[in-house]
């Protein structure tokens, strides 16, 4: 089991900035391939940023320029940097492993955080 725990949401202004957080816990020695997805009422949820231990960063084309993520050097955390935010980015923000790197091996993962709040007004 692995465990995620989302911080860092809240309510700002069109224009502003907000950084959310992700630790991930539960597998002893794990460095984490993660990633983030948001949600809206009554849309799918849908990918927003995904970062690998290699340090590789995928982003979707709607955030692209405006949002950054990283990671700790443990790879057991990992942040979204957002800035330039807009209404359209209102949403539950949920941090996501697939993936738990180890001693040379790779185990495939499924789990998620409880998600976190972002509300952009305009």
């Amino acid at each position: 089991q692995v465990q995620l725990v989302e911080s860092g949401g809240g309510s700002v202004q069109a224009g502003g900035s907000l950084r959310l957080s992700c630790a991930a816990s539960g597998m002893s020695y794990c460095r984490y391939d993660m990633s983030w997805y948001r949600q809206v009422p009554g849309k799918e949820r849908e990918f927003v940023s995904g970062i690998a231990i290699d340090g590789g960063t995928r982003y979707a084309d709607s955030v692209k320029g405006r949002f950054t993520i990283s990671q700790d050097n443990a790879k057991t955390t990992v942040y979204l940097q957002m800035a330039g935010l807009k209404a359209e980015d209102t949403a539950v923000y949920y941090c996501k492993t697939d993936r738990c790197r180890r001693f040379g091996r790779k185990y495939d993962l499924n789990f998620w955080g409880q998600g976190t709040q972002v509300t952009v007004s305009s």
